[in-house]
């Protein structure tokens, strides 16, 4: 995740150590104080839903399939991540709401020491549940909403899907939990998105995180409605737009970017135009902590069966089964190959990618959408959108540092 509110506006989250290594100053409770060294663990509850996404990683279903965890294989698992130091887990699905054991998970989560969040598409949330959610120890639900209602009821499948999501959002906050807006923008729905963003920060939503469509699941077969590299520019320019828009007008908007870090090298020659060299330097700095995308390093996932995967939009490659080993000895064991060569990607990458300036905060983007798109998992991401004066500029993108991203071998 890119917090544009964080590197645009100076505001203050509660991820920002756990993301830069910058939570000891911040004036909002961390996560955790400085970033974090164990991946958070996004795990698939169910591959059951209630509705039927067009862009679903998962590739949810309406009936249940077999082979879900067990609430006890459940606690385990909870126990083996708590162990080993994962700092947040990140209940989905499918519909992580149709799992009877919700709220026993999410309280042994939090028992044990993990931060317990939920991805959810917010039309099962009643005031009720909600209420028992933050009771358990709940600290964030995350409702997607892809577009206003005629156009996000369309792309979910269901008339009413926008209407029951923003009732949902209000229950989570009257029941005084922090709730947020996930939106995956493509060529369908990005012309909705200030309309969302106002609509919901009327509604009392301070948290967006925007998702650029990643090419797992049902998200493949729909490539063909993804935005163009120039309409992606344009989307995300209008967002960090939006973000400052609001922090001068006094509103505390968190806003983040999802899912192409390609976006990291665009911040740092948006802010270099707009607030000038010192910004870009300090959102540089910000930026090579963070680390680029994160798949198969500080993001994990496990599916419903327990398998194992380097992000949760890649659930057609599994790294191992929590049913025959630990999480830990799976995420540790780098004689997979696919693993190993994830973590030294930088020296892997090809084409555009292999001698980009911006090569050490963004990491060469989705290896996921290389792979669907060109069989190569080190080709480039087909999403970046910077131009080649931006990729090739001469030394580093700031004064003072040396990435070696420039002519490297």
């Amino acid at each position: 995740m890119i917090s544009l509110s964080k590197l645009l506006c100076d505001l203050d989250a509660e991820g920002d150590g756990l993301r830069y290594d910058a939570g000891d100053d911040a004036a909002v409770e961390q996560i955790r104080e400085k970033k974090q060294q164990k991946p958070v663990v996004v795990w698939n509850l169910t591959k059951r839903c209630n509705l039927h996404c067009q862009h679903c990683y998962a590739g949810a279903e309406i009936e249940s399939a077999p082979g879900e965890l067990s609430t006890a294989e459940g606690r385990q698992l909870l126990d083996e991540l708590a162990d080993y130091g994962a700092p947040v887990v990140l209940f989905s699905g499918g519909e992580p709401m149709v799992r009877d054991d919700l709220l026993e998970l999410i309280a042994h989560a939090s028992d044990a020491g993990i931060r317990p969040v939920l991805s959810t598409n917010g039309t099962l949330i009643t005031a009720e549940n909600a209420r028992r959610m933050k009771e358990a120890g709940l600290k964030y639900a995350g409702v997607s909403v892809d577009g206003l209602p005629e156009r996000n009821d369309r792309f979910r499948g269901q008339e009413g899907a926008f209407d029951a999501a923003v009732r949902g959002i209000e229950h989570c906050l009257d029941a005084g939990l922090k709730t947020g807006l996930r939106y995956t923008i493509t060529e369908a729905n990005a012309a909705d998105m200030e309309g969302v963003v106002d609509l919901l920060r009327d509604v009392g939503v301070d948290r967006f995180c925007f998702y650029h469509l990643d090419y797992g699941g049902r998200g493949n077969d729909i490539r063909d409605v993804d935005l163009s590299p120039a309409d992606r520019r344009e989307a995300v320019r209008r967002l960090c737009d939006l973000t400052r828009e609001y922090h001068e007008a006094g509103e505390e908007i968190e806003t983040l970017l999802v899912g192409n870090y390609c976006d990291a090298g665009f911040l740092v020659e948006y802010a270099r135009e707009e607030l000038g060299p010192a910004a870009a330097d300090r959102i540089y700095r910000y930026l090579r902590v963070n680390g680029g995308d994160p798949a198969g390093e500080r993001v994990a996932d496990v599916d419903y069966q327990g398998n194992v995967h380097a992000t949760q939009f890649w659930q057609g490659y599994s790294l191992g089964n929590v049913r025959d080993r630990p999480f830990g000895a799976i995420w540790d064991d780098e004689s997979n190959p696919v693993l190993r060569d994830l973590r030294q990607r930088e020296d892997l990458l090809t084409g555009r990618c292999a001698d980009c300036r911006y090569r050490s905060i963004c990491r060469g983007g989705s290896r996921l959408r290389a792979l669907a798109t060109e069989g190569d998992l080190f080709a480039p991401d087909p999403q970046c959108y910077l131009t080649p004066g931006e990729r090739a500029g001469e030394g580093s993108p700031v004064a003072g540092v040396d990435d070696g991203s420039v002519g490297a071998d």
